[in-house]
């Protein structure tokens, strides 16, 4: 924006506010936006293209090293000490949206309302779809200030009421997978970080076909490599079914962006002046932090597994919120943590 000039300052927010009205990865979306502005539709595949592409290649590169070399003692060190980190830099995330996500009585009460509903077993689609349904229903009677508060715990017994639909062992197949991804990126709504939460309710507790340890591992690659957070698909479609599986996952997760893209924009200034719009989304984004914060705490418990790793992820707590270090630094130092504690083993 400031070295090309491009766009302008306003267009440039306007692109940016009109990411967050619909679902998927935000940075990938406003990059879809910005070259459908600079070259039409040629311009809106190619800017995608370009900007997830580099990121796939290196995922799918350290995906190929991992299941070749991921046994290693040293592989198995890196990881040890890499996934506490993974653990703060969640946590901080989730620190820093919540206090923007979290700004009156009502949103808190609904915060308080959906972490209950997840962590009781409650679908995250029904988690997502009743806070935003509770949030305009707030709106809309927003002169009755009990029926708003008392709404609320009725998302508990809502969301309760639609479960895991696969609870077995479902066979692997690059459709099923490809219908995986295409439906967490037709529905995410909110930090990249909420894609652990869809991820690990469809990959490791509904189908089985992950672990808890690899999706850490998917998640850590993510966060070290350049690019989307969304590529943590492409390790896993790896994980899964090889560079079939890794094309799969990553086409299956990002096609919704472009297809929003394409078709929203004549939506966005309307919907950007919406109230019930606006609290739809205020629901949604609440609703995504405490599907964060539930996964985030089962994910806590497999990587936080010793003093060590306990001491790890409260110093890059610490590091990331007081002083601000880059989360790449950090990943770095616990590799490194790593590699020390299985050398002296």
């Amino acid at each position: 924006m400031r070295r090309r000039r491009w766009l302008t300052r306003e267009q440039f927010l306007d692109y940016l506010g009109a990411t967050n009205l619909i679902p998927g990865p935000n940075s990938t979306e406003l990059a879809i936006h910005i070259g459908r502005a600079r070259a039409g539709w040629p311009g809106l595949f190619v800017a995608g293209a370009c900007f997830i592409l580099p990121a796939t290649l290196i995922v799918s590169a350290i995906a190929w090293m991992y299941t070749r070399y991921g046994a290693l003692p040293q592989a198995a060190g890196v990881l040890y000490g890499v996934k506490p980190v993974v653990i703060a830099v969640v946590l901080q995330a989730l620190w820093s949206l919540g206090r923007t996500a979290v700004r009156s009585v009502p949103l808190a009460a609904l915060a308080i309302a959906t972490v209950t509903a997840a962590a009781v077993g409650g679908h995250e689609l029904v988690v997502l779809a009743g806070a935003g349904a509770l949030m305009a229903l707030a709106r809309l009677r927003r002169h009755d200030n009990r029926s708003r508060l008392a709404a609320l715990p009725l998302l508990t017994t809502v969301a309760t009421g639609v479960t895991a639909t696969a609870g077995a062992m479902a066979p692997f197949g690059l459709w099923p997978l490809f219908g995986v991804f295409v439906k967490i990126g037709a529905v995410l709504f909110g930090s990249g970080y909420v894609l652990l939460a869809f991820m690990r309710a469809d990959l490791v507790e509904r189908l089985h076909w992950l672990t808890e340890r690899q999706l850490l591992d998917a998640v850590a690659v993510g966060q070290v490599t350049p690019g989307p957070l969304f590529t943590t698909a492409t390790f896993a479609g790896y994980l899964l079914g090889g560079p079939a599986g890794a094309a799969v996952a990553t086409i299956g997760i990002f096609l919704p962006a472009f297809v929003f893209v394409a078709i929203s924009g004549p939506l966005l200034p309307r919907l950007r002046g919406s109230p019930t719009a606006a609290a739809v989304l205020d629901g949604v984004n609440v609703a995504s932090l405490a599907l964060m914060v539930v996964v985030t705490w089962e994910l806590g418990r497999a990587a936080l597994v010793d003093m060590l790793t306990l001491a790890v992820a409260l110093i890059s707590g610490v590091l990331l919120l007081r002083y601000r270090v880059n989360s790449a630094w950090l990943v770095l130092g616990g590799a490194l943590v790593g590699l020390l504690a299985a050398a002296m083993r």
